[in-house]
């Protein structure tokens, strides 16, 4: 087994609720090991509760076994918290070309001023207000851009 190689697998298996995101892109993935039998992967949801969880698992077991890894288990990690800085750079480029807003980097802080104000996706205007905490997700919430006049959503910083 080569990390490098399970890692390549599971950028093909995506954030059912933002499909152009992958699990790496999302900063899910916390460990890969060999085992006697096969493969472990940890997973890291984006918040204890999320609905997908088991769907993103299943997701991955099929990803890496049709990819010819053999005993593939998937572990929750319960360990670490996940936080949006986890998004890779290039996980911001995607949220923001497919039209969700990105979260700002936190750094372990987080105040109203970074949750309310967003970037536009559609214009990269910063004049930008919040219209509802929640979007259509539990990690999204509901922008408007005064400059071009577009409605978005934008994945929370946490």
């Amino acid at each position: 087994m080569n990390e490098a190689h399970v890692i390549d697998a599971l950028r093909h298996v995506m954030d059912p609720e933002i499909p152009t995101l992958s699990v790496v892109d999302l900063g899910m993935i916390t460990g890969v090991v060999e085992t006697d039998a096969g493969v472990r992967v940890r997973l890291l949801p984006t918040f204890v509760s999320c609905p997908a969880t088991s769907v993103i698992s299943a997701n991955i077991k099929e990803q890496l076994e049709r990819s010819g890894f053999g005993n593939v288990e998937v572990e929750l990690d319960t360990e670490h918290s996940w936080s949006s800085d986890r998004i890779t750079d290039r996980g911001r480029e995607l949220l923001t070309a497919f039209g969700l807003g990105a979260p700002v980097q936190i750094e372990g802080v987080l105040d109203m001023d970074q949750i309310e104000h967003a970037t536009c996706p559609h214009c990269g205007s910063t004049d930008t207000v919040m219209n509802s905490m929640f979007g259509s997700t539990l990690c999204r919430s509901i922008h408007f851009c005064n400059n071009c006049k577009q409605g978005f959503e934008r994945f929370k910083p946490l």
